[in-house]
């Protein structure tokens, strides 16, 4: 028996994921916005995970609930075409889908395995180190594609800091999903045509549930799809990890002072 927590947990691969842990009868912890999406015997957290508030109040739930958890799964995600920001003065789509997963991961209570379902080594996009918030040039895809890359160095500076526990980037190829979001009609268009090519939920979640039931040994470890990837590459580079590890402390903590 299993102990899982996922993120974005009541749609897409997050749902189909607890699903089938679910009918194994496992326990699954799901976070998200819509408890009326979340699949018959999950336990079910409320969270907007954008704010830097509701993600320390949750890992403070589920540490209390469930100090043994196997698996932290990291799907929630959220594009938007036009640029948003939270309450706490952050860029939306760094705040969901990085610092979320940055204050899941080293806020849980000791997981035995991390999967954080991204896009591990892709070419596309950078760290805009003195544009953060993106406040210059924002566009839906250059934040998608930097929170992409921050994730590949969340994962290096955890694995420096967390050896005992796990840590997996997984990019779960091209899967037909309801990807959530909001779209300006072109790219509306683009995310139609990648569901209706995209391969089924079922088949998305396979990788996933392989890395689950099969955890790598090492501290860090990326795979795309089935295939594992070096980690001898620029997007896992140990300095800007370190670097980007340091800044996002910082953000963070400016995020819920009370000068803020």
């Amino acid at each position: 028996m299993k102990t899982l927590v996922i993120t974005g947990g009541t749609d897409g691969m997050g749902r189909a994921l607890a699903r089938t842990y679910l009918d194994r009868g496992d326990t699954v912890v799901i976070v998200g916005r819509d408890g009326r999406k979340a699949p018959h015997g999950a336990a079910f957290i409320a969270a907007d995970l954008s704010l830097i508030s509701e993600n320390r109040r949750v890992i403070k739930e589920i540490n209390a609930a469930y100090p043994a958890v196997d698996a932290l799964v990291l799907c929630a995600r959220y594009f938007r075409t036009h640029r948003f920001v939270t309450a706490e003065g952050l860029e939306g789509t760094f705040a969901l889908d990085y610092l979320s997963r940055f204050l899941f991961s080293y806020g849980l209570a000791d997981p035995g395995l991390i999967v954080n379902v991204s896009g591990p080594g892709q070419p596309d996009g950078r760290v805009h180190w003195d544009d953060l918030m993106l406040e210059r040039r924002y566009d839906g895809m250059t934040a998608q594609f930097q929170a992409g890359k921050a994730n590949d160095l969340l994962g290096v500076a955890f694995a420096a800091r967390r050896s005992r526990t796990r840590y997996v980037l997984l990019h779960p190829g091209s899967v037909s999903t309801s990807v959530a979001g909001e779209y300006d009609a072109a790219t509306l268009a683009h995310v139609a045509a990648l569901k209706r090519h995209g391969r089924p939920v079922e088949e998305g979640i396979k990788p996933i549930v392989a890395r689950i039931d099969d955890p790598p040994a090492d501290p860090l470890s990326a795979f795309v799809l089935e295939q594992r990837i070096s980690l001898d590459h620029p997007s896992f580079d140990p300095p800007a990890a370190a670097r980007l590890h340091e800044v996002t402390e910082e953000l963070i903590g400016a995020a819920t002072s009370p000068c803020s």
